[in-house]
């Protein structure tokens, strides 16, 4: 017997299947949760709400600098790459035209590109458009999450209670700290060191740190 695939009537379209109720009462409480400032002890690095321009971002990744012990998170776009100090946010380094085979991390096979200024003879994991990921917890507790309640919209949760389904209300164990309805979504994450919160979009990098004393802090 042939099966045949059966079509709605005309004028009628297929239904998606409706969410289960805890679903979908969790996916409205993310939706009702404005975004927050992330408690301390993060501050954000950059005074803008979507921190600084990157044009063309294609991804970001973490590493450390030789000379101070600090976080660096270092980007690569359509411009070339970059490096940020994750405290201060200072641009130390800008190569706008990377050698061809190290222009972008799709290049190797595990997505690193090479480091510029103090980073030099090195190279970094990437992560974003090409795939690859960041950090999504760290060692004292804090975890970092993607969700998407409402696609395309990516927002970006911070939290204390272990993550997903949060059932304590927003600004009490999980924080609703960035929403990406302005561009691409392209990475979000933590350092290793636990001290530095990046999320990228194509179009800005956005930077959270606390202080390397913080007794949480991952050492």
């Amino acid at each position: 017997m042939k099966w045949k695939k059966r079509t709605p009537p005309l004028g009628r379209s297929e239904r998606a299947p409706e969410l289960p109720d805890h679903r979908r009462a969790m996916r409205d409480r993310l939706l009702a949760a404005p975004v927050v400032p992330a408690p301390g002890p993060w501050r954000p690095v950059f005074d803008h709400g979507y921190g600084v321009p990157v044009g063309g971002l294609l991804g970001i990744g973490f590493a450390t600098d030789p000379g101070t012990g600090r976080d660096l998170v270092m980007t690569v776009s359509h411009d070339g790459h970059g490096l940020f100090d994750a405290v201060t946010g200072e641009k130390v380094a800008r190569d706008p035209d990377p050698y061809p085979e190290g222009g972008t991390p799709d290049a190797a096979a595990d997505l690193s590109c090479p480091g510029p200024g103090p980073l030099a003879g090195s190279r970094v994991r990437i992560a974003g458009l090409f795939g690859g990921g960041l950090h999504t917890t760290t060692g004292d507790g804090w975890t970092l999450e993607v969700v998407t309640p409402a696609r395309p919209d990516e927002r970006i949760l911070l939290s204390t209670d272990g993550g997903l389904p949060h059932s304590g209300p927003h600004g009490e164990g999980w924080w609703h700290i960035f929403h990406s309805d302005h561009s691409t979504f392209r990475a979000a994450g933590f350092s290793p060191s636990g001290r530095t919160i990046a999320v990228a979009t194509s179009s800005d990098l956005s930077l959270w740190t606390r202080a390397t004393d913080d007794p949480r802090a991952e050492g």
